[in-house]
């Protein structure tokens, strides 16, 4: 069975994205709507169906555009009047090639496992095709919802740029308080994928550092290899960091065997005199004393440095390596806080042994 479609005259989609296309009807060819078997084609079960269910608003992407006037005839013949068209502009990659599934990364569960944040995700979305009110772009879901109206939907294709989601990612992590950055990580840190024993991974530690690792990310998947040495028995040491680091191995040698000096020093006057036990998280009391921050970290490196004629940029960078295992990372001093005297101390000796 088809559909006689009219001879003459055009049908006028109302499209509240594209205005009112007119599609000429000597061009409609007479549809089939239902098979040999009496069972109904797509379009007359679509329209059917939307008219069961009241729908006023088909809104999809535009590649469908060219259904719409028959199904609008459809709609009329059955004596109903159309709903409001909106036929979303298509999303292309960076080839200006229609996203698809079988080539391009579109699985919402793909981006979640890499680490994007549903509002990140959500935010980003609806800018392809539309954006809000005045210059900006990062605005909360509210802002969103009170503002958007269909008519204001580009009709263009939009890009979906991966580069600019990951922009938009890392602003909404650092958006987030600390408490829920760190329950956000958690996925990433607990999980049965992470390079350290289940047992390894310390709360108190990372909290520790968790501010600091914050400013740092656009991915939460980032967050492992960022401080993975924290919770690993022995850093995963980058042999080309190392390298660099140590290229003038006497000088390396002896700053490392005075830094080793001075944080003995340290850690001894906490209490603590670096040489065995566990630490935690704060370096403070029984994990170091009062000495064991930051600043003072800062201040024993600066004057060792100082006494090697190099600057701390300098005097920390093997220091870095032997501790963190790479040259790139998060703070040092808030870093060698976090991990301890005792850990510091041993990754510092297990650096000085491999150069002499």
């Amino acid at each position: 069975m088809r559909f006689r479609t009219p001879d003459e005259g055009a049908t006028i989609v109302d499209d509240l994205v594209r205005g009112k296309p007119a599609f000429d009807n000597a061009l409609l060819e007479d549809f089939v709507i239902a098979r040999g078997d009496g069972s109904a084609t797509f379009l007359l079960a679509n329209v059917v169906d939307d008219v069961t269910m009241g729908i006023t608003h088909v809104i999809r992407a535009e590649e469908h555009l060219s259904n719409a006037p028959k199904q609008q005839l459809l709609w009329e013949a059955l004596g109903t009047p159309p709903p409001l068209w909106a036929h979303t502009p298509i999303l292309v990659n960076a080839k200006r090639q229609k996203l698809s599934k079988r080539r391009d990364r579109v699985a919402l569960e793909d981006f979640r496992a890499e680490g994007y944040l549903a509002a990140a995700m959500r935010n980003y979305l609806m800018l392809l095709g539309w954006a809000p009110s005045g210059d900006r772009e990062i605005v909360p879901w509210e802002v969103i919802e009170n503002e958007f109206r269909l008519e204001e939907v580009n009709s263009a294709p939009a890009f979906f740029d991966v580069t600019k989601l990951r922009a938009f990612n890392g602003e909404y992590i650092r958006a987030l308080t600390v408490e829920e950055f760190v329950a956000a990580c958690q996925p990433w840190l607990t999980g049965p994928s992470t390079p350290w024993d289940a047992d390894a991974y310390d709360p108190e530690v990372f909290a520790a550092v968790a501010p600091l690792a914050q400013t740092r990310l656009v991915l939460l998947s980032e967050i492992v290899p960022l401080v993975d040495f924290l919770f690993l028995d022995t850093p995963v040491v980058d042999e080309a960091a190392w390298a660099k680091a140590t290229k003038d191995r006497d000088t390396a040698a002896a700053l490392l065997t005075a830094t080793v000096d001075a944080y003995t020093r340290l850690a001894a006057e906490g209490g603590d005199d670096g040489t065995d036990g566990t630490d935690g998280a704060s370096g403070q009391g029984e994990h170091g004393g009062q000495g064991w921050d930051a600043a003072a970290l800062k201040a024993r490196l600066e004057e060792v440095g100082l006494a090697h004629g190099l600057k701390l940029g300098k005097a920390q960078a093997p220091v870095r390596v032997a501790v963190t295992g790479r040259s790139v990372g998060l703070p040092l001093f808030e870093t060698l806080a976090a991990l301890g005297p005792q850990r510091t101390l041993a990754r510092l000796r297990a650096a000085l042994a491999r150069l002499t």
